[in-house]
């Protein structure tokens, strides 16, 4: 877990868009949408519900996001 990739998230949870969070966060697409899913593998957990646009935090999301928040 990478303070980045806890930036990522929040904008993610901030914008409800992949494409609007990267570039508010100065970077690709791509790129945002690898660091996510990294985090999500290395948690074991999905942090968003992509099904549903915008796109919405699972619930244990919403609490890693919280916490990525105070951090």
């Amino acid at each position: 877990m990478t303070t980045v990739q806890l930036e990522y998230i929040i904008a993610l949870d901030t914008y409800r868009s992949f494409v609007l969070a990267a570039e508010k966060t100065f970077v690709t697409q791509p790129t945002l949408s690898m660091q996510v899913q990294k985090l999500e593998d290395e948690l074991g957990v999905k942090l968003f519900d992509r099904s549903k646009l915008p796109i919405v935090p699972t619930q244990i999301g919403a609490v890693v996001i919280e916490q990525a928040r105070v951090a």
